[in-house]
């Protein structure tokens, strides 16, 4: 069995597209928990309707208590050995479940599964992400939030960090998922569709907001991108030879620059730059 875990914050406008491609899967042996989190809107009446007289469907009203936390109170009552997280404005193919089953019945060593995702709603084309690494994890999130993994690996991870307020809590979930090894396979069709809308969680974050979920992220897996990155030394002088290097190809250039208007010009393009900079 796979349990899918809807979320649900004020969706009321989308949830109904949402369960409905629930309810269309080819595969059957499934439960959904939705987790009304404390949405003021119509989204509790909208899930009620969508979801009477399908006794796989469970719903829990609750009060605001964030996407992370929402996600791990449903994931903790989930009876299914695998789960899907699907977000309550998003959708999945008829055939998204029958076929992660099919991959993950045969490949007890994969970990995670994920197909190609295509964008829906304001922005529309399949989202192009770089093939899974782990070291392209470590540059940024490639793996779309709606993927399947075992309910067994979310209690050994910790679930979702609800410390994450702002946004980048799958990007933490498949880092303390996957560091440690493990397989991941992609179903090379779009069997996912992502809704991208002008008010989305992450176009919301500010430069600060980054800079704490980056700082946060650094320090909790520290150990993950220093394996890839080296020590924050070793990345100091990197950068520092970047910086030196960069400094000498302009300077070349501009050298060639100089000579060039000086001779055919009668120019000194730079005399005033670098009289400036050695006032300074």
């Amino acid at each position: 069995m796979i349990s899918i875990i809807i979320p649900c914050y004020n969706q009321g406008e989308f949830i109904s597209d949402c369960i409905k491609s629930v309810k269309n899967q080819s595969y059957t042996d499934w439960e959904c928990i939705v987790i009304n989190d404390g949405s003021t809107d119509y989204s509790k009446i909208v899930i009620e309707e969508e979801i009477a007289n399908d006794n796989r469907f469970v719903l829990i009203n609750q009060e605001n208590k964030g996407l992370s936390t929402a996600r791990n109170i449903g994931i903790a009552l989930a009876t299914g050995k695998y789960i899907l997280p699907l977000d309550a404005d998003d959708r999945i193919d008829k055939n998204f479940i029958s076929k992660s089953f099919e991959v993950l019945s045969n490949n007890p060593d994969i970990k995670l599964v994920y197909t190609l995702t295509e964008f829906f709603g304001n922005i529309q084309g399949v989202w192009k992400l770089p093939s899974y690494s782990q070291k392209q994890l470590s540059r940024n999130n490639i793996i779309p939030c709606t993927a399947v993994f075992k309910k067994e690996d979310w209690v050994e991870v910790g679930g979702y960090d609800d410390n994450l307020i702002y946004g980048w809590e799958d990007w933490d979930f498949w880092i303390g998922l996957l560091k440690g090894g493990g397989r991941v396979f992609q179903i090379k069709e779009v069997l996912f569709y992502y809704r991208k809308k002008e008010n989305s969680m992450l176009n919301a974050m500010t430069k600060k907001h980054m800079e704490y979920s980056l700082n946060y992220l650094s320090i909790k897996h520290a150990d993950f991108f220093v394996r890839h990155y080296g020590s924050f030394k070793k990345l100091e002088e990197t950068i520092f030879n970047l910086e030196d290097r960069q400094f000498r190809l302009f300077s070349s250039k501009r050298f060639v620059l100089d000579l060039f208007f000086r001779k055919f010009l009668h120019l000194a393009l730079f005399s005033k730059y670098d009289k400036l900079h050695k006032s300074e």
